[in-house]
């Protein structure tokens, strides 16, 4: 009897041709469309739908389960995502940090409830449209198979940044079917297959805040006015609530006099730092908690990695070190720009991504 998997199916190019390899290497495929929450409209009536699960991106979802005469079902998470995502970024906002939504949905939605969800149903595996691999090792002493994750072979198109969370529990039980294809590959499959979704512009945003993110803040947390500083603690004018402001931010800070920019901010006197010198900016180490190691063990430390602190930088040779109840120091080979608490540092060795940590 073939394996059961269900394939997350956005609507989009990249989980649709998953959904397509799927079934062509003789998987029993069950299409999936997740809805997630979405701001509710004036008089609390249906307001703009989250732009991953829109009611247009459902109904190609569907169209191509039905090209590929697959079933297709609509999971409801808007409950779970609202808690564990929309409450954990705005209660992130809250207290200076600025979090990464994405890092978290991935392990709470599409690689938790999604997947308890999937196994509850009698499913072997979940899928998803990620570029991404993940390669099972024989572990000879302990007679077990570990899951190492990997960069993408599109290394343009690599998602491995957002998936650091997962642990080897969720990756024995994930497929990630368009890891080994770059992205031109993927549309030429599309194509192929004549599947009704290219030419879909895909969303480079936080997918659940329809205009910016300041204004979604404004909306759901109150202004808390305290004083703009510089590095000398001089005052020079009046900001809104240290939430509306990141780390490395140049624009609408609202001083006047050339170029400024956010360098840090002091939670405890209410006040936003800033400099008119961007090497301020440059900082060689952090610290980081919350850390997991995908391997589900610690390793050797200190250890040299390559690591990110942001889904577009590039890549830094840094070294961790231990310090104390699993916290941990980063130091940088070369200082890095704008390093901003709430976001994820992810560690890497040559394509593996041995695990990551939130900046604190």
């Amino acid at each position: 009897m073939a394996e059961r998997v269900i394939c997350a199916m956005s609507g989009g190019v990249d989980s649709s041709v998953a959904a397509v390899l799927l079934k062509r290497a003789g998987f029993d495929v069950v299409g999936v469309f997740m809805k997630f929450w979405s701001e509710p409209g004036e008089n609390g009536l249906i307001g703009v739908s989250n732009r991953c699960c829109s009611p247009e991106a459902e109904a190609r979802a569907r169209k191509v389960a039905k090209i590929l005469k697959i079933p297709f079902y609509v999971f409801d998470f808007s409950k779970e995502f609202k808690e564990k995502i929309v409450d954990y970024f705005l209660d992130g906002y809250k207290k200076g940090i600025t979090p990464n939504p994405c890092v978290v949905c991935n392990k709470e939605i599409k690689f938790g409830f999604l997947l308890e969800k999937a196994l509850s149903l009698g499913a072997d595996f979940v899928a998803t449209g990620h570029y991404v691999r993940i390669k099972g090792i024989r572990n000879k002493e302990l007679g077990i198979r570990e899951f190492k994750l990997l960069r993408a072979k599109d290394k343009n198109k690599d998602q491995s940044y957002f998936l650091w969370m997962l642990d080897q529990d969720q990756l024995k039980r994930i497929l990630f079917p368009i890891g080994n294809y770059t992205r031109e590959e993927v549309e030429n499959l599309a194509r192929k297959f004549k599947l009704p979704v290219l030419g879909i512009k895909k969303s480079v945003e936080v997918c659940f805040i329809q205009t910016t993110v300041s204004d979604f803040l404004r909306k759901y947390l109150k202004e808390k006015p305290g004083k703009i500083v510089d590095t000398e603690g001089k005052i020079l004018g009046e900001h809104k609530g240290l939430w509306f402001y990141t780390i490395g931010q140049r624009k609408g800070i609202g001083l006047s006099g050339g170029l400024w920019w956010v360098m840090d901010k002091d939670l405890k006197k209410n006040f936003l730092i800033v400099t008119k010198n961007e090497k301020d900016l440059l900082k060689k180490e952090l610290i980081c908690k919350n850390v997991n190691w995908i391997s589900g063990k610690e390793p050797k430390l200190p250890l040299k990695v390559k690591a990110k602190i942001r889904y577009k930088t590039h890549f830094a040779k840094a070294t961790i070190f231990p310090t104390r109840n699993k916290i941990y120091k980063v130091i940088f080979e070369k200082p890095q720009r704008a390093i901003t608490p709430g976001q994820s540092v992810v560690f890497y060795k040559g394509e593996e991504v041995l695990g990551g940590g939130i900046i604190s």
